[in-house]
């Protein structure tokens, strides 16, 4: 499978209307699927208060098991979104949803089995830097000094921030089990 191209980095100012648009992404993702969606939870950059951010929703869509949500691809892709398998990350199901009018991307959903342990990383680094501004404002630093490196490759940008991301997520990890 191919990977999803490339898109332009654009970091906007925080919007508080993202939460309460992740909870309607949620809520209609919820109702395609029913029952194998077990919660789901708003992370990335959105989902901090205060933070800029590319103004697409990053969210989890907890399930009971991934063969059942494989077994849902056709009522995934009926609601508008691409289907790109585990790309890259095992024990992940991972989809786009674009605007088909602008091509702009609007969410990402890392999907994942209860109990996986991704799940409590991304949470943890999302609570970690809500919890502490001093690190939230060095993020931004980071995302920033990404961007200006990156502007027109969202791949290139994203594997720019890895290296600050996992020595904070170490940290957030910590923290979160504490």
């Amino acid at each position: 499978m191919s990977l999803p191209l490339p898109i332009q980095v654009e970091l906007l100012p925080h919007d508080p209307r993202w939460a309460a648009r992740a909870d309607e992404v949620s809520a209609a993702l919820s109702a395609a699927l029913g029952p194998i969606v077990v919660t789901v939870h708003h992370v990335g950059s959105t989902a901090i208060p205060g933070m800029s951010a590319k103004p697409i929703l990053d969210l989890i869509p907890v399930v009971p098991s991934l063969p059942e949500l494989d077994r849902h691809r056709n009522a995934i892709e009926a609601i508008g979104y691409e289907w790109w398998g585990e790309l890259g990350l095992p024990g992940r199901r991972y989809c786009t949803k674009t605007d088909p009018h602008t091509g702009r991307r609007l969410v990402q959903l890392h999907c994942y089995e209860i109990g996986s342990s991704e799940i409590d990383r991304h949470l943890a680094f999302r609570d970690y830097l809500r919890q502490r501004p001093d690190v939230a404002r060095a993020y931004d630093r980071e995302k920033a000094r990404c961007r200006s490196l990156h502007t027109d490759d969202s791949h290139a940008y994203s594997d720019c921030k890895n290296a600050w991301i996992k020595m904070v997520e170490t940290e957030a990890l910590v923290w979160y089990r504490s």
